[in-house]
């Protein structure tokens, strides 16, 4: 039995005008329905479970003052995924996709038609940039951290670099960043033997090493202080290919293909002018990067706040040596605490709508 619910969507219509038969939406609520309500969708690779170390009665995001959904991105292996569903080939979904099956989750199931917050981690980050500008009128606040609202250059070439390790094991190519995932023709199924599995799956999660942490977090050898890694190759096997190993190709490459296109100006109203959807943002917007993110920089973020009205956007830089890992999963509860001390003070200082 599951520790989480699912929504029927039905087939669901995509933003590139494809449809997603039979999808589905995975989530989990606490708290009481009656509270103010909180939206907390998930990350790259994360299952809803990968969220509920922010969630407690010691944490802003306390189930005694708000009803907390936690939602899981399309390809998550939770919400409809190439792993659980027999669709083949999958379909390209986007950060507003993933949004609007939100939205209708909130509404049409659970009665919610306003948000008190939505907040995110990485993905999740985007996908609350993408709430802010999707519905502006939605939410009081919005809190991304570690993220972004528009995937950079530099974040693509990342995940090229990725996404081309784990296809190598199957002696495939990228289509290349923004095209289909594979340079092979779309309609072909993929089936992953064991042994391309495992090899493409190690060599993502070693390519994935060198960007999740910073440079400094390896100097300071924090891998063994706070994960128990006897060395550096330990931590590649025991975290780095553990994590990956835990994961379906095919889940990967879905998502990683959304977060390639993410860009929150690219719906209407906006045709594309992301100064525009910056500016279109309504809700309160506390933008939370880490100075040592190798991919979602403090620079990037700037920009994003720049282009938001006055008095809508704010940054405040983690002062961590965690990299993109300062918003996620806890190792440092330093990083946490600097988290949830900002959660708390803008849930407090921020009045609610009317």
């Amino acid at each position: 039995m599951s520790d989480y619910e699912t929504f029927d969507l039905g087939d669901f219509k995509l933003q590139n005008g494809e449809n997603l038969s039979g999808a589905w939406i995975a989530y989990k609520t606490f708290g009481d329905k009656s509270l103010p309500a909180i939206l907390y969708p998930s990350w790259y690779s994360g299952s809803i479970s990968d969220n509920e170390w922010l969630i407690g009665g010691d944490k802003a995001l306390n189930p005694a003052k708000y009803f907390i959904i936690v939602t899981a991105l399309f390809g998550n292996g939770q919400s409809i995924s190439p792993s659980n569903s027999k669709i083949e080939p999958f379909p390209h979904t986007s950060f507003y996709d993933n949004v609007r099956a939100q939205n209708q989750l909130l509404t049409q199931h659970l009665g919610i038609t306003h948000l008190r917050m939505v907040t995110g981690w990485s993905m999740g980050a985007g996908q609350s940039f993408q709430w802010a500008t999707q519905y502006p009128d939605f939410m009081d606040i919005c809190v991304p951290f570690c993220g972004s609202a528009k995937t950079s250059l530099h974040n693509q070439v990342f995940l090229e670099g990725v996404k081309s390790a784990l296809l190598a094991a199957k002696k495939m190519s990228s289509a290349g960043t923004g095209n289909d995932r594979v340079e092979t023709d779309a309609g072909e199924a993929r089936a992953w033997t064991k042994e391309e599995r495992t090899v493409g799956l190690k060599a993502f999660g070693r390519g994935y090493a060198g960007w999740g942490f910073s440079q400094a977090f390896y100097r300071e050898k924090l891998h063994e202080k706070f994960y128990d890694a006897k060395d550096l190759e330990d931590f590649m096997v025991n975290f780095w290919e553990a994590w990956a190993l835990s994961k379906d190709p095919e889940n990967l490459l879905v998502m990683l293909q959304t977060w390639q296109s993410g860009d929150v100006s690219k719906q209407e109203p906006y045709n594309g002018d992301f100064e525009k959807a910056m500016a279109g943002i309504k809700a309160k917007t506390l933008v939370l990067p880490s100075r040592t993110d190798l991919y979602f920089p403090p620079e990037d973020s700037e920009y994003e706040v720049k282009c938001m009205c006055p008095g809508v956007g704010e940054l405040n830089v983690y002062p961590s040596i965690w990299g993109h890992w300062a918003g996620g999963p806890p190792g440092n509860m330093e990083d946490v605490k600097w988290l949830d001390e900002r959660l708390a003070k803008l849930l407090a200082e921020t009045p609610a709508s009317k």
